[in-house]
Order: structure tokens, then C-alpha cells, then sequence
């Protein structure tokens, strides 16, 4: 029997989000499925979850995104969908910040803000602490995360961007960085998939 596939989710999906992932990706010698970009989300999760287990190895790195739909949209449908999948274990998501109003939001473990640094608390689409006194990170695609009970949550600003101190030319610092924490706080070992 095969072991279930390792993957982290992100909860972002436009080009340039989907840029600095797969540079990120790269950076921590993950698979990132490219097909799984979109804003909103295009494929269902009974399609990322074949794609995901065609990847040659793992960690796989997803993008999932509801173009700021209210409410559970495509990219939150598909994520619950991978998330109860018994051929997937997921290590953590990165819960991507937006402007976004009149959401739940998601808890936090961690962020890494604008500057690069580890935050207890949320921060805002900017990558910057944003004052409020609870530990939810506000996004258009976050709100399903506190239902799945996903062993780590990272928050982060806007991937790609927050005034290009994410940029993938730069090498996705930032997304790296958070990609990074969820192997660590996942405990992660590095051993393939059978």
C-alpha cells in the first residue's frame, strides 16, 4: 500500500501568486502543480487530487482560490475535497491575506510578514501586523481552514507581491520562508511517497 501523498495548500491562485508558488516550490525541492492556479479556481478537487497523485514526488504544493467569493467558493470546495481525501495528507496551509471584508477568517500559528519575519498573529494583504487583538487572518479563500484541523496554518500577505518584497524575480523570500515553517511545524521527514 502506498503512503498518502504530503501536500501544503495555498490559498491563492492568480499569475502572480502563481509565479512566486512555483518559484517557491522550487526553492524547498517541492512539486508544485501548476494546473491548480486559477482565480478563481478552475479544476475540481477530484481532478487536483489525480494530478497531485501523478506528481513524481512530494511534497506537492497546491493553489486553491475563490476570487473573493463570500462564503464557501470553488477554490474552498476543492481544498475540503483534498483535505478529506484518504490518499492525501496535507502539511499545513498557507492562508493567504486579502482585502476581503465580512469573512470568518482563519486562525493562525504563525505569519511571516512584508519583511520576513516570524509574527504571532495575522498580518494584513500588505504583509504588515494588523492590530487586531484575535488570531484570524482575513482572505477570500480561508475560511474553510478552521473546519479541516490542518496541523499547521502559516499566514502570509498577498504571495507575490506586498510592494515586491515577494516578488518571484527576487526568488519568492516570503513564500519560501512560510513554505519552509509548515515542513519544519509539520515534522516533515523528506521521505518520498512510495
Amino acid at each position: 500500500m502506498n503512503k498518502p501523498v504530503n501536500v501544503i495548500v495555498v490559498t491563492d491562485g492568480d499569475m502572480v501568486a502563481k509565479k512566486a508558488v512555483e518559484t517557491a516550490a522550487r526553492n524547498i525541492g517541492a512539486r508544485c502543480i501548476s494546473a491548480s492556479a486559477g482565480n478563481p479556481t478552475l479544476l475540481n478537487g477530484e481532478d487536483l487530487v489525480k494530478l497531485i497523485k501523478k506528481a513524481a514526488h512530494d511534497p506537492v504544493v497546491v493553489m486553491l482560490d475563490d476570487k473573493g467569493y463570500h462564503g464557501r467558493g470553488r477554490g474552498e470546495s476543492a481544498l475540503a475535497y483534498i483535505a478529506g481525501h484518504p490518499d492525501i495528507n496535507i502539511l499545513g496551509a498557507l492562508a493567504v491575506a486579502s482585502n476581503t471584508v465580512e469573512t470568518e477568517g482563519a486562525h493562525v500559528d504563525i505569519s511571516v510578514d512584508c519583511n520576513g519575519n516570524l509574527i504571532d498573529g495575522p498580518v494584513d494583504k500588505l504583509g504588515r501586523v494588523h492590530g487586531y487583538n484575535d488570531q484570524t487572518i482575513n482572505g477570500d479563500t480561508v475560511e474553510v481552514l478552521d473546519d479541516l484541523k490542518l496541523p499547521v496554518v502559516v499566514g502570509i500577505g498577498d504571495v507575490g507581491k506586498m510592494d515586491r518584497a515577494d516578488d518571484y524575480a527576487f526568488g519568492a523570500p516570503l513564500t519560501t520562508k512560510a513554505l519552509r515553517e509548515i515542513l519544519k511545524r509539520s515534522g516533515y521527514d523528506g521521505a518520498c511517497r512510495n
